[in-house]
């Protein structure tokens, strides 16, 4: 039996748009006491670089990272510099990617999306587990978060999950949202998102102590 200290717990969790992925990942964060890492990756990428958060929200988890730059001002950065720096679409996806290596470095974590899985693949304690759900019940939830009708709630969807797709597809070389991408899929439709998250968090322990037993 293996005595050595535990790693870290270390979740990542890809998600379609409207599947609850924020949801369960709350749930399973207070479950096993880690620190939840969604937006605030954002905010964490923006002190390591000097952009401001804005500039990453405004290209979150998408490959054209830098569509938005020539209309926007980068603050902290003078012109000047920004281009002898050699900065590239690349360097904001390393700025976020060091951000998440140093979040997982201190301590459990649960990752919301943004490649964690793929960043943290040589992490001995990371489970990647991807969520989806039924088209309905994805409209349904878009639907109520943006207070918009049917189609434009598809149209959102399509969108945001080509961007997340193309992102992940990018930087992984693996496909976004296929089983074998992930140590687990689920659909949060047909339990709902608590039991979803106790069958992960389940799921979870199981793993845990199967590998802390070789």
């Amino acid at each position: 039996m293996n005595t050595n200290t535990p790693t870290p717990l270390l979740i990542c969790i890809g998600r379609q748009l409207g599947s609850g992925g924020l949801s369960v990942a709350r749930t399973l964060a207070e479950r096993f006491g880690c620190k939840l890492y969604d937006k605030e990756l954002l905010n964490l990428a923006a002190k390591e670089s000097g952009f401001s958060e804005k500039f990453f929200e405004q290209n979150d988890e998408q490959k054209g990272f830098l569509k938005s730059l020539f209309h926007l001002h980068a603050p902290h950065i003078g012109d000047n510099s920004f281009y002898s720096n050699g900065f590239s679409q690349d360097s904001l996806f390393q700025f976020q990617s060091d951000a998440i290596r140093k979040a997982a470095d201190e301590g459990p974590c649960v990752f919301v999306g943004r490649c964690a899985d793929y960043v943290l693949r040589d992490k001995p304690g990371m489970l990647s587990i991807f969520l989806t759900a039924d088209i309905d019940k994805r409209v349904e939830a878009v639907c109520k978060r943006h207070e918009c009708d049917e189609q434009s709630a598809r149209k959102i969807i399509a969108d945001k999950e080509s961007a997340r797709a193309s992102f992940y597809n990018f930087y992984t070389g693996k496909k976004w949202g296929q089983a074998d991408s992930y140590d687990l899929c689920v659909n949060t439709s047909p339990l709902g998102i608590e039991q979803t998250a106790k069958l992960i968090g389940d799921f979870i322990e199981l793993r845990t102590s199967i590998n802390r037993s070789r």
